[in-house]
């Protein structure tokens, strides 16, 4: 029985990924620090494909030990997608940052990522079918005012996973690796990310895609062979493509 794995998926993007999947009658490992809406979302997969396994894992995986024990804690299970959405945002002057949600916002966003990433692919990389989806965002290729850090987390994201696909790519690895880059989207990351449970994106955001919407895209780039499906942020048109990062073979390399 193979599974795919979702982290931060109590709300948004992964809440909406977990139920997409399940109705394609995938198996699901779901992940997030909050128990209860996990087993709100295990009850309304169930509910809808009764066939379906659901694993509720709750991790606060800004806590690096919790990464680890995570993985372990997976390898009694067959592992067929991995899909990293966890993570959460941050906008203010970076001279008025309020550092323990940094350092807890650089744990989450690339340290868990990274090492989730890097112990998948180990023990995967050369099973056929298998894959390994890292949510970036518009703002892993565009600079935003007031969120110089939160984009530089995931211009680290893009990068790491676009590199990643290529490397996999360059020795014939069965593996793929793949980035989601969203636009706005209504999510619980407004609230975070500015510290305030009342902000509503109607009112607030001009443009957005539904959580619902961009767990859409993630399937389509999930059943494409591209590497990349990003949301123009000015048209929000979504786009699947190559890889949009340089990359340079050690082959090539001079030295």
């Amino acid at each position: 029985m193979k599974y795919t794995v979702i982290t931060g998926a109590s709300s948004g993007i992964g809440y909406e990924a977990a139920l997409a999947f399940a109705a394609r009658g995938k198996n699901v490992i779901v992940i997030a620090r909050r128990e209860e809406k996990l087993e709100e979302l295990k009850s309304e997969i169930q509910k809808n494909q009764p066939d379906v396994n659901v694993m509720v894992m709750p991790a606060d995986l800004s806590v690096s030990e919790n990464v680890y024990q995570l993985y372990e804690d997976l390898s009694e299970f067959e592992l067929e997608t991995w899909i990293n959405n966890a993570g959460f945002g941050n906008f203010d002057p970076i001279a008025e940052h309020d550092l323990s949600k940094i350092e807890k916002m650089l744990r989450l966003n690339n340290e868990a990522l990274t090492i989730l990433s890097s112990l998948f692919v180990r023990d995967y990389e050369n099973k056929a079918g298998t894959q390994l989806i890292n949510v970036s965002s518009g703002g892993g290729y565009t600079i935003v005012a007031n969120a110089v850090t939160y984009c530089a987390t995931k211009f680290f994201v893009s990068a790491f996973t676009e590199g990643l696909a290529q490397e996999l790519s360059g020795k014939g690895a069965a593996m793929q690796a793949k980035v989601l880059a969203p636009a706005a989207t209504e999510t619980e990351f407004i609230n975070r990310s500015f510290d305030n449970d009342e902000l509503k994106y109607e009112g607030n955001v001009p443009q957005y895609h539904t959580a619902k919407e961009m767990a859409q895209f993630l399937l389509e780039l999930y059943d494409s062979d591209q590497v990349v499906g990003i949301v123009d942020g000015k048209t929000y048109e979504f786009h699947l493509q190559d890889p949009i990062y340089p990359y340079v073979s050690r082959s090539t390399d001079s030295d």
